[in-house]
């Protein structure tokens, strides 16, 4: 429990309108996207990085446990404040610092909503391009704790294809900077790799050096429907050996399709699935491949739905980023997986999932970014349902790693896939990743029990 003492300590730092112990606060502030529940003792609202630097030499202090949070939209619980203790809320630190449109970089705070920043940068000709469909809310910061991805990565890449530098409090309160404005820079360690990804366990960001590029002039959306599956494999194998690439390679299966349709009433077609595809450039490429795919599927086929430009095709990515939401009319609880397998191995991991279906009685459904064979599936059930549901999450683990896939593309380990990573990691590994947790953060302050079974 937080004492009295540690309660006017925090209130001393950052004043006592940025921390709250009220119990409607402690509520909004105990859960993410998983719906797991957690209360913290108290929710705190660090204006500085000199007062998170405080905070969390207190924390050593007093041995009290501290989780920074960004929007809360995450996907594997690593937001949840299991231990209680202090919720660090980044909501202040929310300015866009510098946009250096000579140099195509940006300097922001870790609570800069993705979408912010990016129309921000728009209007200066540029583009940040890491998209994951929590963009109109998820924050920048934790795009990196999660290293989030989208539906762009599988032209673009990830969050950690953008982070340039990183100026970071440790678990103990020290504030180090890592990485380099310029485009090459070797010197020392390369440190910012190591806190991308760590789910806020090893530090908590304070500011963030992204790269940008230039804004493309010009986009084109198409939607295509699959009679059968079996195209799947030689569809994405020809989209990926386009001399220029495809910006999005999405597949939704017929589960999904289902729900989407019951959603929107679209008069989408009866398929086996759909491919929603995103090509950008200037508008002479984006014609030639928008060309190129329409003569690919003329022979094969396959149902060209929709093709739209610009403005128009904003409403087909809506559809496609309410699909999670949308799966809950086939059951009240669901448990998310973002596996990743090779490529080659789509049509099998998409086979298994309906299989899993078929065995299970459950709703199995998959939709996601087939161009870098990132999968997200999920298990819809009721509470009734819960002992079955765990063993359909099981297998469609075990099934991704004996494809040679990861357990995780985009939403890391957190609470929901902690027992999972040994399956995927071998011991001396977890060991190593333990020790830096220790070198680290000595009292185990940050964001304990997250990523490794304790």
């Amino acid at each position: 429990m937080l004492s009295l003492k540690v309660i006017k300590k925090l209130k001393k730092i950052v004043g006592k309108e940025y921390i709250s112990v009220h119990q409607e606060d402690l509520l909004s502030y105990s859960y993410d996207a998983t719906q797991v529940t957690s209360l913290p003792e108290a929710v705190v609202f660090p204006g500085s990085t000199q007062e998170i630097s405080a905070i969390m030499k207190l924390a050593n202090q007093y041995q009290f446990p501290v989780l920074p949070r960004g929007a809360g939209s995450g996907m594997s619980g690593g937001a949840v404040p299991i231990k209680g203790g202090v919720v660090l809320t980044m909501s202040r630190l929310n300015r866009i610092l510098e946009i250096d449109e000579r140099n195509m970089y940006v300097w922001v705070e870790p609570g800069v909503v993705t979408g912010d920043l990016q129309e921000a940068v728009a209007k200066k000709g540029l583009f940040y391009p890491p998209d994951p469909a929590s963009l109109a809310f998820s924050t920048i910061g934790g795009n990196v704790a999660e290293c989030a991805g989208g539906a762009r990565a599988v032209k673009y890449g990830v969050t950690k294809d953008y982070v340039m530098a990183l100026e970071v409090v440790l678990p103990t309160g020290k504030i180090i900077h890592t990485g380099h404005k310029t485009i090459k820079g070797v010197t020392g360690y390369n440190l910012t790799p190591l806190f991308i990804g760590s789910e806020g366990t090893l530090g908590i960001f304070t500011k963030i050096l992204l790269r940008l590029l230039p804004l493309p002039p010009a986009k084109a959306t198409l939607l295509l429907g699959l009679p059968q599956l079996e195209l799947l494999p030689h569809l994405l194998n020809k989209f990926l050996r386009f001399p220029e690439p495809l910006t999005a390679i999405e597949f939704i299966d017929d589960l999904c399709i289902q729900c989407v349709e019951n959603h929107f009433q679209l008069g989408l077609p009866a398929v086996e699935g759909l491919l929603l595809l995103e090509v950008d450039g200037s508008e002479k490429v984006v014609e030639i491949i928008v060309q190129q795919v329409l003569d690919m599927v003329k022979t094969s086929g396959v149902k060209v739905i929709e093709l739209a430009w610009a403005e128009k095709a904003k409403k087909l990515w809506e559809v496609r980023r309410a699909i999670s939401p949308a799966v809950f009319q086939l059951g009240s609880k669901k448990s998310s997986h973002d596996i990743v397998v090779p490529r080659a191995q789509i049509l099998n991991m998409v086979k298994k999932i309906q299989a899993l279906r078929q065995d299970y009685g459950l709703p199995v459904l998959c939709f996601g970014h087939i161009g870098d064979g990132n999968l997200h599936v999920n298990i819809m059930y009721d509470e009734t349902e819960e002992v079955k549901a765990q063993t359909v999450t099981e297998k469609v683990i075990k099934a991704a790693l004996i494809l040679g896939g990861t357990i995780s593309g985009e939403h890391g380990i957190g609470l929901t896939k902690a027992r999972f990573l040994s399956w995927e990691i071998n011991q001396p590994t977890l060991k190593l990743m333990q020790q830096l947790k220790q070198a680290l953060d000595p009292n185990n302050i940050l964001n304990p029990g997250k990523i490794f079974l304790e």
